[in-house]
C-alpha cells in the first residue's frame, strides 16, 4: 500500500501535470513554506498564489514527475518541468528534486532543488552561461520572480 503521503504528493503533482493549481494548493498547510532557488520562503497563500501564477502564464508547460516516497514525516519526488521562459522565449527544461514534511495530512514544507547555472544557460541564453554561477545572477531572478508574484497577487487578491 501506498503511504497516505505519497499519495498527497502524487496528488499534488498530477494537479500540477493538469495546470490545476487550486489542486496543488489544496495539497498545502496553510503555514507551508515553500523554497526553490527563484522563489524563497514564500508562506502561506504565497505558496498558492505563485502556482497560480506559474500555472496560468506557462501556457505551453508540461509537468512529469516519478519516484514518489514519503512517510509520517517527510517525502520526496522528482519532476521535469517543460516549458517556453516568457522574458526570453527560450525553451527550458528543469529537472527539479523535491523535498516535502508533513503536518496534519498537508504539506507543509516544500523545497525544489535544481541546479540554477542549467536552468539560466537555458532560460536567459548567453547571460545564463556567462553568469549562471554568480550570485549576482541568482539575486536578480530572484528579485524578478518576487517582483512578478507580488504584482499578480496584487492584481488578483490582496497581498
Amino acid at each position: 500500500m501506498t503511504h497516505p503521503n505519497a499519495q498527497l504528493i502524487t496528488r499534488f503533482y498530477e494537479s500540477f501535470s493538469q495546470r490545476d493549481a487550486e489542486g496543488m494548493a489544496a495539497c498545502y498547510h496553510p503555514d507551508v513554506v515553500f523554497s526553490d532557488p527563484a522563489f524563497q520562503s514564500l508562506r502561506g497563500a504565497e505558496a498558492g498564489d505563485m502556482w497560480r501564477m506559474l500555472v496560468s502564464r506557462g501556457k505551453d508547460l508540461t509537468v512529469e514527475f516519478r519516484d514518489v516516497s514519503a512517510d509520517d514525516n517527510v517525502g520526496s519526488a522528482h519532476w521535469d518541468a517543460r516549458y517556453t521562459f516568457g522574458a526570453t522565449g527560450k525553451k527550458v527544461l528543469n529537472q527539479i528534486d523535491a523535498r516535502f514534511e508533513f503536518r496534519d495530512g498537508l504539506i507543509v514544507r516544500h523545497t525544489d532543488s535544481f541546479d540554477f547555472a542549467v536552468w539560466s544557460r537555458q532560460a536567459l541564453g548567453l547571460v545564463g552561461l556567462l553568469f549562471g554561477r554568480t550570485s549576482w545572477l541568482e539575486r536578480k531572478v530572484r528579485r524578478g520572480a518576487g517582483e512578478q508574484l507580488a504584482a499578480y497577487r496584487a492584481k488578483h487578491r490582496k497581498a
